[in-house]
């Protein structure tokens, strides 16, 4: 069978694992159809009583020989939950079972504190489950999301912000640390996302598939602390980047992995429209990737 390149890339969606290893496998049994490649499994802030072993069973399953799964996620605070870091550690240590090298999640903060105050519960926290991470073979990739907090006053996640970025690789240097990337939640803060996705490609290892709309002339006019909304989250199809320059700078870089769809954010393709931006999205984004593969002539 002839390599197919353009899976080197996978365009998939997140699925909500908390409810259970029956619900995951019959959710992803339903999307499938629609050609989701991978699947990141999102578990909440905690495991909980979750069996991981049977849900890694009843996933694969499953998915069968059309998707994998790219990532599961633990996405609570860490540093002040130790449910949270208990569960990032099974996460990581069951990653292996779902086929998947990546745990996603949040770095955890020091809430209300300024950033750099939350770095000695980061060496001591992380730096343990780093170890971890590089005994199982297993990446970590933290969300680039503000959670609504600040550098002044930050909530569950500190790594937001590229001068957090380089603070934390600084003090907690291990190659199996990343960064799960969006253009989104960049944008939210005006940064233009290609020039930082050029620059920071070696450190990432999982992207979300969200997209944001920047509303510049209330930006102009208001600025941004003004109470009127000036950015929204979208689906990738429905806003501002061009998904055609993200996945030429993944190439550029010899990126594999997935990029995995984020939705439940669009304020327009939401309710009873969920899927249906979620399948546009997954097409735009085959279509930014290049379409289907077609062979060379031998």
């Amino acid at each position: 069978m002839n390599h197919n390149p353009q899976l080197d890339i996978r365009i998939g969606t997140i699925v909500q694992g908390r409810f259970g290893a029956d619900q995951t496998a019959d959710y992803i049994r339903q999307i499938l159809p629609y050609g989701f490649e991978s699947f990141q499994i999102t578990l909440g802030s905690t495991v909980g009583d979750l069996n991981l072993k049977e849900m890694a069973k009843k996933v694969l399953a499953a998915c069968g020989d059309q998707a994998t799964i790219s990532s599961i996620g633990v996405f609570g605070n860490p540093l002040q939950d130790a449910d949270t870091a208990k569960s990032l550690e099974k996460a990581i240590k069951a990653a292996p079972l779902f086929g998947a090298n990546i745990v996603a999640g949040f770095t955890g903060a020091i809430s209300g504190q300024p950033v750099p105050e939350s770095m000695p519960a980061m060496k001591k926290v992380w730096g343990r489950l780093a170890k971890i991470a590089e005994t199982n073979g297993v990446r970590v990739a933290w969300e680039n999301c503000d959670m609504r907090g600040t550098w002044e006053s930050p909530t569950t996640n500190i790594a937001h912000a590229p001068a957090a970025w380089e603070m934390i690789f600084n003090e907690i240097p291990s190659d199996a640390l990343g960064l799960e990337w969006e253009p989104c939640h960049q944008m939210v803060s005006l940064i233009d996302p290609l020039p930082q996705l050029r620059k920071w490609m070696p450190k990432i290892f999982h992207l979300h598939g969200k997209d944001a709309t920047i509303a510049w002339d209330i930006v102009r006019e208001k600025g941004i602390r003004g109470g009127e909304k000036y950015v929204w989250h979208r689906t990738p199809g429905f806003g501002d980047t061009n998904w055609s320059d993200v996945i030429t700078i993944l190439r550029q870089h010899n990126f594999t992995g997935a990029i995995d769809i984020e939705g439940w954010h669009d304020p327009v393709y939401q309710g009873e429209l969920e899927m249906t931006g979620q399948v546009h999205g997954l097409n735009y984004l085959k279509r930014c990737r290049g379409g289907d593969f077609v062979p060379n002539p031998s």
